[in-house]
């Protein structure tokens, strides 16, 4: 018999000390119109007790995987949203720096993909910390990429995302890919739990979802706690680097002061390299620019202008059929292959049929 197979016994019964922090504000976020989970909700007790079921899983079972982060429903509309608390002795600039990026003119430029602020929190008696209330969002790789068209997408908004930044004299610092995520609202009618994308939001089965050709998407930047904003007169800045979580970055290594801006060219080269060229075939056509932005010389690193131009023309030199090709990963078994070229064909046939762009932009 597995240690699964007594649920009540499981360390889910009981909340860990980041939970009871949660729980125990869970009545003021009320107050200010905020529903937590049941499992973070005063007087939760495990909705398995006693029911002596085997290896079930249940929604409040699961438990916080990162500690500042929590979901919750806004009542006002039902939207769910996630809560993230910062501790300022910690984290001073995150407030102030998202909250820049998404006031005034910067909130409606087309390029700005940048997470939006819905609300900032103030809990009672912690002077230190705040509460940012954003969307919801999923990774960007889920649910995956089907076409050359489809990633194409990916790439451009990235790329747009890291100008609009850089031309606004700000570093990410950490544009990995924990910190690009997607909107899911054009893909997921009635949207997916938040705390298991896999389940439907009513924890009864797996949310409907379109395809990224048929609803395109955007694509977000997240987690500005390490980044920076110069003036005019710091460019170009020279400092310590501040370690990202890709511990792959050459001027980490070094330790020695640098120029940050080129550290997000190699970034966001280095999520395309993982999640494209090192997974599916087919790719040698952005190659020699990815390996152009991962020179371990950051001078040698093309400035992000340069590397739209050259990805512009890259692009313009793909044929449609190339962007609407399914993308077929390295290995993969033969029968399965079959079936989803199969499936590709008809795909393709119904997406020219209703005039769809094989570059499915949700600015078209």
């Amino acid at each position: 018999m597995s240690s699964a197979s007594f649920p009540e016994e499981s360390p889910a019964a009981r909340l860990a000390p980041p939970e009871i922090w949660w729980r125990d504000l869970a009545a003021w976020l009320g107050k200010q119109g905020f529903l937590l989970r049941p499992r973070y909700r005063p007087g939760w007790k495990p909705s398995w007790t006693g029911l002596g079921e085997l290896g079930v899983d249940y929604e409040d079972e699961r438990i916080l995987v990162r500690a500042p982060i929590m979901d919750a429903t806004r009542m006002s509309d039902g939207e769910l949203v996630i809560l993230k608390k910062i501790d300022k002795s910690d984290n001073p600039r995150e407030e102030e720096l998202t909250q820049y990026l998404c006031s005034g003119s910067l909130a409606s430029e087309p390029q700005n993909h940048c997470i939006t602020l819905l609300d900032v929190l103030h809990p009672p008696n912690e002077p230190n910390v705040v509460i940012l209330v954003l969307p919801l969002l999923l990774p960007f790789y889920e649910p995956r990429f089907r076409t050359f068209g489809e990633a194409i997408d990916f790439m451009q908004q990235a790329f747009e995302g890291i100008k609009f930044l850089h031309d606004h004299l700000i570093a990410h610092r950490d544009c990995m890919y924990m910190n690009i995520m997607m909107d899911p609202k054009p893909l997921y009618p009635d949207m997916f739990h938040p705390i298991e994308p896999k389940r439907s939001r009513d924890w009864k089965g797996k949310p409907k979802h379109y395809s990224r050709t048929t609803h395109p998407t955007r694509y977000i930047l997240i987690d500005f706690g390490i980044s920076r904003r110069y003036r005019p007169e710091d460019m170009p800045p020279l400092e310590a680097p501040i370690w990202s979580a890709d511990l792959t970055v050459p001027e980490n290594k070094r330790n020695e002061p640098c120029n940050p801006f080129p550290i997000d060219i190699y970034l966001i080269a280095n999520v395309i390299r993982l999640y494209f060229l090192n997974i599916y075939d087919g790719f040698d056509f952005i190659s020699p620019l990815i390996t152009d932005m991962m020179q371990d010389d950051a001078e040698k690193r093309p400035t992000i202008d340069v590397v739209i131009a050259r990805f512009d023309q890259i692009v313009c030199n793909l044929s449609k059929w190339k962007l609407r090709a399914r993308l077929k990963k390295h290995i993969e078994w033969s029968v399965a292959g079959l079936f989803r070229s199969g499936a590709n064909i008809i795909r393709t046939a119904s997406y020219m049929l209703r005039g769809l762009d094989p570059i499915p932009s949700p600015r078209t």
